[in-house]
């Protein structure tokens, strides 16, 4: 989706062939992608969305700091997926990618103007359409499913 820090800006959910570039937004502390011909237009993508970069992704190592204190890391694969994590940590970034080797890095720490395409959208439920409940004890197990545990080891950029 849009992380927690860009309720503040336009958006719209992520198309199939949208081309989208990493871009820190006016008024906000997050960075996260837009669509190259709407450039202040959040484009929100969905857990399992999967995008493909133009070019190796670069990322901070700084800890969100502008410029990185610690520089830039290059990931040498240029497909990745959408996923949120901490999903039971409120007040902290949640949208991220998770690439190929295993390796997830916040949105928020890309490097700005990498151009990427939305290649695929998750499956949509076949009852999308219709009047849909969740019992309280199966949403929260889909909280948890989506959640990661404080004791998994996962190797997240932050």
């Amino acid at each position: 989706m849009c992380d927690y820090s860009l309720h503040n800006v336009a958006s719209r959910p992520a198309k199939v062939g949208d081309k989208i570039v990493t871009t820190t937004f006016a008024h906000s502390i997050t960075n996260g992608f837009a669509a190259i011909d709407e450039p202040d237009v959040a484009v929100c993508l969905r857990p399992g969305t999967e995008i493909a970069f133009d070019q190796d992704v670069s990322y901070s190592q700084g800890f969100g700091l502008i410029p990185p204190r610690l520089g830039y890391a290059t990931i040498r694969h240029r497909v990745a997926r959408f996923r949120q994590i901490n999903m039971n940590r409120p007040n902290t970034h949640h949208d991220a990618l998770e690439f190929p080797n295993g390796e997830v890095v916040l949105v928020t720490m890309l490097r700005e103007r990498l151009r990427a395409t939305v290649l695929q959208l998750p499956a949509e439920s076949e009852h999308a359409d219709s009047e849909h409940h969740v019992s309280p004890e199966t949403e929260q197990q889909r909280s948890n499913d989506t959640a990661v545990p404080n004791n998994e080891t996962l190797n997240v950029i932050s």
